[in-house]
């Protein structure tokens, strides 16, 4: 088993007032050569957007965008013609592809919005630019890894055009889990989003990551009640 310890207090990080953020990858204006990317997970942004803020529109082309509201609601438009709310327990996918352009703001006259922004390369370029957005029922994860996106669309799950799989788990203290690879040979990111796990003798707290590789299945320790999510990518690609 290779790990590589990412703690949250090493991550980049921006307050441009409107935006707080804190990027676990080289992003912007921050940018250190030794987070680049994992594999094809090229950006890992954690964002907290005020009321009646966001991102205006701008372009993408070859990259697969998810994003993960944890707190609040995104309002997304694109030049596909999309025009969604993406609300808290929903997860967001769009493949950028020959490109388009799109928007997101805080979808809340109430409260500010956290959430994810995940870019991964993808496994084809200049695929034609998709949207799609699913809920996911908070109780499929309790104990259990709920699979929230997959490169197979007979999944049932959101569709991503590489071969990489999200997931989530909420763990009780005290309990562990494995985590076994959907593909032989991927790595997996695993992010925490609340609470305390252990990997391999690494101790994780809150917004912590530790990205695994050469090796299938690994445990998971949940030192205090945890929400996780996992991120399994190829760790070999063509960019």
């Amino acid at each position: 088993m290779k790990t590589i310890y990412h703690p949250a207090h090493e991550r980049g990080h921006a307050n441009h007032g409107w935006l707080n953020t804190h990027h676990s990858f080289s992003f912007a204006s921050w940018y250190n050569p030794e987070k680049i990317h994992f594999g094809a997970l090229r950006v890992l942004n954690d964002d907290i957007v005020e009321i009646g803020e966001g991102f205006g529109t701008h372009p993408h082309d070859n990259m697969e965008i998810i994003s993960i509201p944890l707190q609040g609601s995104l309002a997304h438009k694109d030049s596909m013609g999309s025009e969604e709310f993406t609300h808290t327990g929903y997860v967001q996918v769009m493949s950028a592809g020959t490109g388009l352009t799109h928007s997101e703001y805080n979808g809340s006259p109430a409260e500010n919005v956290n959430f994810l922004q995940i870019w991964i390369f993808p496994k084809e370029k200049d695929i034609k630019p998709r949207y799609d957005q699913m809920k996911f029922d908070e109780a499929d994860r309790k104990g259990k890894w709920q699979l929230l996106v997959s490169p197979h669309k007979e999944d049932k799950v959101l569709w991503i055009n590489q071969d990489a799989f999200l997931s989530r788990i909420d763990m009780k203290a005290g309990t562990s889990t494995n985590y076994k690879n959907h593909l032989s040979g991927n790595g997996v990111y695993i992010f925490v989003l609340e609470g305390k796990i252990e990997i391999n003798g690494q101790a994780l707290n809150k917004r912590d990551a530790i990205g695994v590789s050469e090796v299938d299945a690994f445990e998971i320790k949940a030192t205090s009640d945890a929400e996780i999510l996992a991120i399994e990518i190829p760790m070999h690609i063509s960019k």
